[in-house]
């Protein structure tokens, strides 16, 4: 009985060991050291013992960020505002010119419009004269010639009458020559007849 006890408390003994005093005593104390360390930890960016890193990279990016600017950024925007601002200035100077040259051009067209006024007035003024000028030298032309062709009118009709006159005496003398002849036989020439009616006349 007592050496069947002994075998099986052996056995229950190798099949079970006790924890020691020391190990019982050393899990509580890894639990508190991991809880410590877990009060410690948290979101990165705020703990304390990265700032120093954390202000370093900052300052790092930074300065890259300023090299990209300075370098590549801001030369080109200043050469798009430089071609901006030239593209800009080259039409304000062309709106500018063809603004001068249309103002030249209406001043050009206004003064040779006066101009073209002022000469029609002058070749209507000086038309009017010439032929004011013509007609007067005309008129007195016509005038002369008209004067001259009334007195050659007159004299023709002055040698008319008179002829026709003599014509009419010589009839008149022919006449009575041929009367008196036939009344009173005698033979009487027209020469005689003729100084006859002259001395009647007188």
């Amino acid at each position: 009985m007592s050496q069947s006890t002994l075998v099986v408390a052996q056995a229950t003994t190798t099949e079970a060991p006790a924890p020691a005093a020391g190990e019982e005593s050393a899990a509580p104390a890894t639990t508190e050291g991991t809880g410590a360390e877990g009060g410690h930890g948290g979101f990165p960016p705020m703990d304390a013992h990265s700032f120093p890193s954390q202000i370093f990279w900052l300052v790092i990016f930074f300065a890259l960020l300023y090299l990209l600017m300075s370098k590549v950024v801001l030369p080109r925007m200043e050469a798009v505002l430089k071609n901006r601002h030239k593209t800009i200035e080259s039409d304000l100077s062309k709106a500018t010119a063809l603004k001068q040259e249309t103002e030249a051009a209406i001043q050009h067209y206004e003064k040779s419009l006066a101009d073209a006024r002022a000469n029609a007035q002058g070749i209507a003024t000086e038309t009017r004269a010439k032929i004011a000028a013509e007609i007067e030298t005309e008129s007195s032309a016509l005038e002369k010639t008209l004067s001259a062709k009334l007195a050659e009118a007159d004299t023709r009709i002055s040698a008319t009458k008179t002829k026709a006159m003599q014509d009419v005496h010589e009839v008149a003398a022919e006449t009575a020559a041929e009367i008196v002849s036939a009344l009173t036989g005698l033979t009487v020439s027209k020469e005689q007849a003729a100084k006859a009616i002259a001395g009647l006349k007188g």
